[in-house]
């Protein structure tokens, strides 16, 4: 097993030999075993993965690509790795925003990772709950590096701009769980046939008691309506107010 998990295998009494990565794209490398997991999950969903799978998507043996991710597990974590490193990319190649008169500095930076977070994630909708699974399975130290970039940026945002330690630390996990909380919202399935053209049947309002869900059935059309970005910052600016500086 331990031999299988190293890409090894035993072909009848001979030598063990080591299943090739060379694929249909040249030798795969882990950049591009991510990335070619994250366009499948972002296809087929979550539960099309597998290393079998991803294999057969690159055109080499499951067996090789354990040098890459060494369970899946550890691939899930590459996932989220990717998703993160791409929100680098973004921040890396958008010019700074320009701070609003009355907005400070490590406020206007908070605004811009959150937006750069929210477009990575709609952008990868179906990669998205790891953000929560795995970050509920992985301690701190053993998080991909990418994450513990993005962990040291905001805390050094907010380092600059002269919180102390405590404060620095309420801010950073109230910053994370609106940003990931108002994502997770947004990507909430909530239509339930998408070939209905009735907005009623649509949305499968007729599945909800009358009598025990009044309010939800008058609202559901306008829960079906995304926030955006307005409303992620507009969240973001009444919880940061709590710890504005006088």
């Amino acid at each position: 097993m331990a031999e299988e998990q190293a890409g090894v295998r035993r072909t009848g009494s001979g030598p063990a030999r080591r299943a090739s990565d060379r694929g249909r794209y040249g030798r795969l490398n882990r950049e591009r075993v991510l990335a070619s997991a994250l366009e499948l999950v972002d296809r087929e969903g979550l539960g099309a993965l597998s290393m079998r799978r991803l294999g057969a998507e690159l055109g080499v043996e499951a067996m090789a690509l354990y040098r890459y991710a060494a369970s899946k597990d550890a691939l899930l974590d590459g996932l989220v790795e990717a998703l993160y490193l791409e929100l680098e990319e973004r921040l890396s190649i958008e010019p700074p925003p320009r701070a609003a008169a009355e907005a400070p500095a490590w406020r206007t930076q908070l605004h811009r990772i959150a937006r750069a977070t929210y477009e990575v994630c709609l952008a990868h909708p179906q990669a998205v709950p790891l953000l929560s699974t795995r970050m509920l399975a992985v301690p701190l130290a053993r998080r991909p590096s990418a994450v513990l970039r993005d962990h040291e940026r905001v805390l050094t945002l907010l380092k600059e701009a002269g919180f102390d330690e405590a404060t620095a630390s309420s801010v950073f996990r109230s910053f994370t769980a609106w940003l990931l909380g108002y994502i997770s919202v947004e990507l909430r399935p909530m239509v339930d046939n998408p070939d209905e053209p009735d907005p009623a049947f649509r949305l499968g309002l007729h599945r909800l008691s009358p009598q025990e869900l009044p309010t939800l059935r008058a609202t559901a059309t306008s829960l079906v309506e995304q926030g955006g970005p307005e409303d992620l910052m507009a969240g973001l600016d009444a919880l940061l107010d709590r710890f504005a500086r006088k």
